[in-house]
């Protein structure tokens, strides 16, 4: 599956108050997942393996780094535990970094939102104005992102330019 995506990343010290604001607008719950995202050495964009409680999921992506809305152009392969991806990507490429995280889940139309606790890192908050079917346009997912990102109201100085992975490999570097 491919699809577009326009995100914003931000550090969040209060995901109570987000929390309150996605609650006034009705913003339907999915649910609390934990992820373990297995990133790996690749030359160009990111390849990583997600793995949750429900089903895993091989994602490659590639992304602008730079802070406030971004694209993001996806492909991804959902599938069940069984299979062996993750022994096979580890064996051939190397793993580059895991993140392993607590993601609260909402959603408002095609819009989702994260609240996210990574380990080593710190809380977050995300906002992905999803575009699966291609119907939607760029125009109208940055419009929606920027909407929300007033609404929240969050500080230019707490919106992040690159990956958890990203962060973490910078964290490990010092």
């Amino acid at each position: 599956m491919k699809y577009k995506i326009i995100e914003i990343k931000a550090k969040c010290k209060n995901h109570d108050r987000i929390r309150s604001i996605l609650k006034s607008k009705h913003a339907k719950f999915e649910g609390i997942h934990h992820q373990i995202d297995t990133y790996f050495k690749i030359n160009f964009g990111k390849l990583k393996l997600r793995e949750r409680n429900k089903e895993n999921r091989l994602v490659y992506y590639k992304r602008e780094n730079k802070r406030g809305p971004k694209q993001s152009n996806v492909t991804e392969f959902k599938f069940n535990h069984k299979l062996p991806i993750k022994e096979i990507l580890t064996k051939s490429l190397g793993v580059l970094v895991i993140v392993d995280k607590q993601r609260e889940v909402y959603y408002i139309d095609n819009v989702k939102f994260h609240l996210d606790v990574v380990k080593n890192l710190g809380k977050f908050f995300e906002i992905e104005a999803l575009d699966h079917e291609g119907k939607i346009g760029k125009r109208e997912l940055l419009k929606q992102c920027n909407f929300f990102l007033n609404l929240f109201v969050i500080p230019k100085n707490d919106l992040i330019s690159v990956s958890y992975s990203d962060l973490l490999l910078k964290k490990h570097k010092n």
